[in-house]
């Protein structure tokens, strides 16, 4: 998702120079936030996210992975617009005020300052979507993800509440709704990816030539997907393996967790991920770093300090020598 230069001009007839703006820079900065939350999804798996939205090579191919990268930029960018105009920060928006005074349920009612969902959608769509000018079956499951980040944005929404009546009873309460975090928004993302859909569409009928016929097939495939799901068109590449063509990296020198409190079991089992199923093995490399310590003051005027030193244990992929099973090697690194 490149905020390029054809991107500034559409828009900038769409909002007017001002407001362009002052939405561009929310735009840019949820777009990197969407990339930022990948990058911590998918630390220890195979493939970790593009650093960056100007890594272009990584959106050409409809894969899994780009279907995620499309719906967390997305979430990003209406995440960022959302906050911000419930902040106050955007001009002509505010809080959503529609339904206060209404009664949302048994013992409450609307009312505060709800999250204004329905303009950072308007003007997430209308920035984002703007990217897709083609009329294929690639621009259309990119608008599908797209889409189905921002409705991860809606699903993931918190209802606030405060309590009114006599001593504090709680007979009545006013509530609002409110963003969630957005790491609760990468974590919804991240189990769509999981269960993510390869679109099946007929081939037959859009190498045929006939745009109608081609446009017929697209629709077809869509007809049974659920907006809350993430689709692709092609299998993935094999990111254990670099690839400078495709802009992969590979798991040579990727970090693992080997062990640790609080792990989780995919983090416990990234080296198995990472390296031995990649036909690579676990390299510990320690590093001995020194720092001031037990630093004293004395009067007047000088500090003196200790050096302490604490050795940092890293595990990383490194290639196999001939004839290698599944090896463990220690690496002293030196010191810093």
């Amino acid at each position: 998702m490149h905020l390029g230069h054809a991107w500034v001009a559409s828009n900038f007839l769409m909002t007017g120079p001002k407001a362009h703006f002052t939405y561009a820079r929310s735009v840019q900065v949820g777009t990197q936030r969407g990339f930022e939350e990948c990058k911590y999804q998918f630390a220890w798996d195979r493939w970790n996210c593009p650093d960056s939205a100007t890594q272009p090579k990584r959106l050409r191919r409809g894969t899994r992975e780009t279907s995620i990268l499309h719906a967390i930029s997305a979430a990003g960018v209406m995440y960022t617009l959302t906050r911000n105009c419930s902040l106050g920060d955007l001009e002509n928006c505010g809080c959503d005020v529609s339904n206060n005074g209404k009664i949302g349920g048994r013992g409450w009612l609307w009312g505060g300052c709800s999250d204004n969902l329905d303009f950072g959608e308007r003007i997430s769509k209308q920035y984002v979507d703007a990217q897709e000018t083609g009329q294929d079956s690639r621009a259309a499951v990119n608008l599908h993800n797209n889409a189905a980040g921002r409705t991860a944005v809606k699903a993931t929404v918190k209802r606030i509440c405060r309590c009114h009546g006599m001593s504090e009873s709680c007979s009545l309460q006013t509530c609002w709704t409110q963003l969630s975090d957005f790491r609760e928004i990468g974590n919804y993302l991240k189990i769509k990816y999981n269960q993510a859909r390869k679109l099946d569409i007929d081939k037959k009928r859009v190498r045929a030539g006939n745009s109608a016929d081609s446009r017929g097939a697209i629709v077809d495939a869509f007809g049974h997907v659920a907006q809350t799901e993430l689709i692709y068109l092609e299998d993935s590449p094999d990111y254990c393996r670099r690839n400078a063509s495709l802009g992969l990296h590979g798991t040579e020198g990727r970090e693992c967790l080997q062990h640790g409190a609080g792990l989780t079991q995919w983090e416990r089992r990234s080296c198995r991920r990472l390296c031995h199923e990649c036909g690579l093995r676990v390299e510990e490399r320690r590093t001995e770093v020194v720092s001031s310590c037990n630093c004293k003051f004395h009067w007047c005027c000088r500090v003196n300090c200790e050096d302490c030193s604490e050795i940092i244990v890293k595990h990383v992929c490194a290639k196999r020598e001939a004839g290698e099973g599944y090896t463990f090697r220690r690496r002293h690194i030196g010191r810093k």
